[in-house]
């Protein structure tokens, strides 16, 4: 019977953590801000959005570091698109033109060494 039991227990855990719900950023911000305000209580607010008191500390916790860091400039700003695509290709451009060079270096030492065979 213990074993049923707890085989029962683990399947229903299982479909939970399955259909648990993932929320967006714009989401959590959205209930931290809420709760923030005050209106209702957090306990209120954790029930009508259906999640745990505990998961809404933990967000607010995160929310507040992640302000008070970038207040106080110890965030990078994450690099656009554009910049991304820019760099990629400086990245690929180099690598040709590293590649060139190590092409003519090869050649070089053959033609020094005059056998065709590189000698390091």
């Amino acid at each position: 019977m213990m074993r049923k039991k707890s085989s029962a227990e683990k399947t229903i855990r299982d479909i939970r953590r399955a259909t648990r719900r993932h929320y967006s950023a714009e989401e959590k911000i959205r209930i931290v801000l809420e709760g923030l305000r005050g209106e209702d209580t957090i306990a209120e607010l954790c029930r009508r959005e259906g999640l745990n008191s505990n998961v809404y500390y933990r967000w607010s916790k995160e929310f507040m570091e992640a302000g008070k860091k970038r207040l106080a400039g110890d965030t990078v700003r994450e690099a656009t698109s554009d910049e991304v695509k820019q760099l990629r290709a400086d990245s690929s451009a180099l690598k040709e033109t590293l590649g060139e060079l190590l092409m003519e270096n090869r050649l070089l030492k053959k033609s020094m060494l005059g056998d065709g065979e590189d000698g390091i």
